[in-house]
């Protein structure tokens, strides 16, 4: 049979539209963990298959009145991301906000140079529009302490930005981009670089209690904030705007997970790289998505001055 010239395009575009059309994005959700079975996650992991790495809709040791998804770090895993326990969304998710309720572990009394991280995260690696990587994370070893930034680009191209806050003191240690994992460090200002100072919470640890964390991320801006239990205040820890460099405009996969590592060690103990010798918990009592249309799309429901999202302090 003779193909007419143009048919193969014709028929490549027609497979990308319909593949296109079939990608479904996550409506506005929360997943509280109440029950024994996820509703818009599953569970992933790449490391050990034990059973007792997770639970769902049991009792907070913490909080009774909760029940919440329960991570435990495997001392046979090996090191890196994904190892360890971690849930995906079902669905794509994309601008809006995030946020979460979550304990992290406290191993600073039995073993304080532990290598572990906890993970509250967007993540999807497309080939052709690269990775798009929204992260909160905490080094166990020292509970004050919360990394934020993002990973964007295509492997072997890809962008950082990102921001380290000493929560219980207010100390930014540095607030910067750089290109790849080894590249050089250049330090963020102006518009990138707010707020040049953030509020403390005194006595800040993220494993003595919950708190509820969060972001929410637009096209043009990213804004980090956590809420402080006692007032519902939210502290915004960096409201990232002024520069499309960084910000993600692909859709991504919710995500949580607690794994170790034997190369990221916290700001304050260079020593903290150790495999973890007991299974630490982690604890999330609720996450939540409220999608939001980009600002000036004709269905937006928020200006292009971009206010503040809803509070997300509340499941």
């Amino acid at each position: 049979m003779k193909i007419k010239p143009g048919t193969f395009t014709i028929i490549f575009l027609f497979a990308c539209i319909t593949a296109g059309a079939q990608i479904k994005m996550a409506p506005s959700f929360t997943e509280d963990f109440n029950d024994s079975v996820l509703r818009n996650f599953k569970y992933g992991s790449t490391g050990n298959k034990k059973e007792f790495k997770w639970k769902v809709g049991i009792p907070s040791n913490l909080d009774r009145r909760a029940k919440v998804l329960s991570f435990r770090i495997d001392p046979e895993d090996s090191a890196g991301a994904g190892r360890g326990p971690e849930i995906i969304s079902n669905e794509y998710t994309g601008f809006g906000t995030y946020s979460a309720r979550i304990k992290v572990p406290d191993v600073t009394r039995v073993q304080p140079n532990t290598g572990a991280v906890v993970g509250y995260f967007t993540y999807n690696m497309d080939s052709i529009e690269g990775l798009s990587e929204i992260d909160m994370e905490w080094l166990v070893a020292d509970p004050h302490i919360i990394y934020i930034g993002t990973w964007t680009g295509l492997k072997g191209k890809l962008q950082r930005i990102g921001r380290t806050i000493d929560l219980a003191n207010g100390k930014i240690y540095y607030t910067i981009s750089k290109t790849g994992y080894d590249g050089i460090p250049t330090p963020l200002t102006g518009a990138q670089n707010r707020p040049e100072t953030v509020t403390s919470i005194p006595g800040f640890d993220a494993s003595a209690g919950f708190y509820t964390y969060g972001f929410d991320w637009y096209p043009d801006r990213l804004c980090w904030w956590i809420i402080r239990p006692k007032t519902g205040e939210k502290i915004i820890l960096w409201d990232y705007t002024g520069s499309k460099l960084g910000i993600p405009t692909n859709r991504s996969k919710y995500r949580m997970n607690f794994w170790h590592t034997s190369n990221w060690a916290v700001e304050t103990n260079p020593l903290a790289l150790e495999k973890p010798l007991h299974p630490y918990e982690l604890e999330v009592d609720w996450m939540k998505y409220m999608p939001v249309q980009p600002p000036g799309s004709p269905s937006a429901q928020a200006p292009a001055s971009h206010p503040a999202l809803p509070s997300a302090s509340m499941p």
